[in-house]
């Protein structure tokens, strides 16, 4: 037998030493066939953005021999896959429409990727803002927007036939899961009660018996318009109430004393929004809650955890609600300074001369709205209101302590009360305290009406449910809003806008934008409720990611994240005043018997001027980390100093 020669020697050697070691490095690849694996991705891919993929191991007795890690190629790049109770998750990034090919051993798999493009994210909002501005109507705008979402995801899921179940998710994805939401559920419950609480005390007497009190010392034209403002600040737990009673009671008493009721319109006007969006237990909370719970949860799906609590972030927003506050202070100093300038001056002056309502009033066009009229026999008692209103107010107080407490926290030596407090309150319940508050308030007012005789009980079950439905226009309008944020946040709508700002926006330069564009919504829209619905679920993931992806510590990401806040609320509020076909714009007019036009007319210089120096003076320097409480002084100082320079004197 010849010998092998050198080089088959060579080779065969190489051979007998590399195939047990490729045979162990290859273990994990070979003994898996095409019916091990199975591929999950998202219903919903998109392009740019990371998704999470799963791959469930079909055959765990040959996973155990090999160990929980293998290795993978997905789209011919290496990943290793740590397998948790046969299943591993991975995160995948597609730039295009293209095959994504899933390769374990002798597994391979190949999926067929349509992911949409992430500017279509910014359709939705974009349509809903659009409609909004042109047609004036919130409800319809918000259907249409989730709708043409719903439709785009539905084709990028599914294909052409998606197009056909995007009209159906509509109905049997999006707002069903918003309705079917805990929270969400809570504060329409909420709500609910808390219209009823405000029928029950109207009805009984209770809130006309304050309105009498409070007026009782009206006598002159400061004192009148004072009355006025210090019964619209009272009458805190619903605007819609607060304009109605207000306007239609003290109009009597400013006609007497000579004053214009454009005045009157004005102070019913901007007091009772501005109170309501701000105060701790209003119609208005549920709403707020709802938005920020919505924000958060798309937040912290994809971000960088908020731990704080709905009702924390919504008392930690206050300090930087600027516009409310600056609306209530600047109509005080007018009021005490006996000023007025613009239009208002002229209708004042004409007042004082004898005619309070102008060649253009029509006392015709008159509200008076049974619902927030006592009785007739409803003897006029303040505790009537004062006592549920109260237990609604104390118990979610208590209510807060009860849910947030911790022993931990209270035992701290090195913590302050305020910093106790602040924990307490941040990791409470809010929702359970909100309804047992509610509920107990409800209680009261309505035994409070049956035990006097003011109503029977079947009447004061009634008046209960009529301040329910009163409540349903707010509902439908929140349940859509739930709707478009979660649309939003499958789509990635945050994700786009925060691609758009980084490097070309600043942070500090969102929560001023916020306002600005809440202005103008609410403007157009006339409603302060559907702006927020509209800007909320953009704004809040917008600065909360910008903040985050610019650098920026915890800390100072949640200044900002509050400073937005505040600032959907406040422009909302702001363009409500300024806004011509404003509901409670209108219902002040009505209330008060003044012309709709001339209350705009001698309202809008009033807004715009508090507006801009709430943006200009506080809302742009809080940005720059000016401590907030000098931002509001000088805020303050730019109203006084306004109201002394160009305000001139009515007498």
């Amino acid at each position: 037998m010849k010998a092998l020669p050198a080089k088959l020697l060579a080779i065969l050697a190489f051979w007998l030493f590399y195939t047990p070691l490729h045979l162990c490095a290859s273990e994990a690849q070979d003994v898996f066939d095409a019916d091990d694996f199975r591929v999950e991705l998202p219903e919903l891919l998109v392009r740019n953005v990371s998704t999470t993929a799963a791959v469930v191991c079909l055959s765990p007795e040959k996973l155990n021999a090999l160990g929980d890690t293998l290795t993978a190629r997905i789209n011919g790049e290496k990943k290793e896959l740590i397998f948790v109770n046969d299943r591993a998750e991975f995160d995948v990034v597609f730039d295009r429409k293209e095959p994504m090919s899933f390769k374990i051993g002798y597994f391979t798999h190949v999926l067929e990727i349509n992911p949409m493009p992430l500017w279509l994210s910014i359709v939705p909002p974009l349509l809903v803002i659009a409609l909004a501005l042109s047609f004036r109507e919130v409800i319809s705008s918000l259907v249409v927007g989730i709708l043409s979402g719903a439709v785009i995801v539905g084709y990028y899921s599914t294909g052409v036939t998606g197009i056909f179940q995007g009209f159906l998710r509509l109905i049997d994805k999006y707002i069903i899961d918003a309705l079917s939401e805990p929270s969400h559920v809570s504060v329409i419950v909420f709500s609910i009660l808390i219209g009823g609480v405000v029928a029950l005390v109207s009805r009984n007497g209770g809130m006309q018996a304050i309105v009498n009190r409070i007026s009782r010392g009206a006598s002159t034209p400061k004192s009148g318009q004072l009355a006025t403002w210090f019964l619209g600040i009272a009458i805190f737990f619903d605007d819609y109430a607060n304009t109605l009673v207000v306007g239609n009671t003290m109009r009597s008493v400013t006609d007497k004393l000579r004053i214009s009721r454009e005045k009157l319109a004005y102070i019913v006007d901007s007091t009772a929004a501005p109170v309501a969006a701000v105060a701790f237990i209003t119609t208005w909370i549920g709403a707020e809650l709802g938005y920020i719970q919505g924000a958060l949860d798309e937040i912290n799906a994809n971000a960088t955890q908020i731990e704080s609590s709905p009702y924390a972030i919504f008392l930690g927003s206050l300090e930087y609600a600027y516009y409310p506050f600056y609306s209530l202070i600047f109509m005080l100093f007018l009021i005490l300074s006996n000023r007025d300038f613009g239009p208002m001056l002229r209708a004042e002056r004409r007042a004082r001369a004898g005619d309070v309502t102008g060649q253009t009033a029509d006392s015709t066009g008159i509200v008076d709205f049974d619902e927030f009229k006592p009785v007739e026999s409803a003897p006029l008692r303040m505790y009537n209101a004062i006592i549920p209103i109260g237990i609604i107010v104390l118990g979610t107080i208590v209510g807060l302590l009860y849910t947030g407490y911790d022993p931990i926290v209270w035992g701290n030596t090195e913590w302050g009360f305020g910093k106790k407090l602040s924990a307490t309150i941040g990791q409470s319940d809010s929702y359970k305290a909100l309804l047992w508050a509610s509920m107990a308030g409800l209680i009261v007012a309505l035994l409070m009406t049956v035990s006097q005789r003011i109503q029977s009980f079947n009447e004061s079950v009634n008046t209960g449910i009529d301040g329910f439905k009163s409540m349903l226009n707010a509902i439908v309008v929140l349940a859509l809003a739930w709707s478009l944020a979660a649309l939003t946040s499958e789509m990635h709508t945050a994700d786009y806008l925060a691609g758009l700002a980084a490097g070309n926006v600043e942070p500090w330069l969102i929560p001023s934008a916020t306002f600005v564009v809440s202005v103008l919504v609410a403007f157009s829209t006339g409603t302060s409720w559907g702006t927020m619905a509209i800007v909320y679920p953009i704004m809040l993931p917008l600065i909360w990611s910008l903040s985050i992806e610019s650098g920026l510590e915890s800390s100072e990401a949640m200044h900002l994240f509050l400073n937005t806040t505040s600032c959907v609320l406040a422009g909302a509020v702001c363009g409500d005043h300024c806004s011509p076909i404003s509901d409670t714009t209108i219902l002040s007019s009505l209330a008060s018997g003044c012309d709709h036009i001339e209350h705009v007319r001698t309202q809008l210089p009033y807004a715009v001027t508090v507006g801009v120096i709430a943006l200009v003076f506080t809302t742009l320097a809080a940005a720059f980390d000016i401590p907030w409480y000098l931002a509001f002084a000088s805020g303050i100082a730019g109203l006084f100093v306004v109201s002394r320079l160009i305000g001139k004197p009515v007498d």
